[in-house]
């Protein structure tokens, strides 16, 4: 299982679960690929977007959980 917090790099959670990209572009972080979004973590991220941390984090962990079938 795949646990991402507050304080998880994004560059880290798009490694480990690539298919999380759609949720950060789809809350206005289309720069994934930019040094500085790399090395954001959750919590700056989301400061920076003024985005729920907490909700961003259980979109994205449960994305990350996803058995594929």
């Amino acid at each position: 299982m795949i646990e991402i917090t507050k304080d998880t790099i994004i560059g880290d959670i798009l490694d480990i679960a690539p298919q999380t990209a759609p949720i950060f572009m789809s809350i206005g972080m289309h720069c994934l690929g930019c040094p500085s979004s790399r090395g954001e973590t959750v919590e700056e991220a989301c400061a920076v977007h003024g985005i729920d941390t907490e909700k961003l984090l259980a979109l994205v962990n449960e994305e990350a959980n996803k058995v594929s079938e």
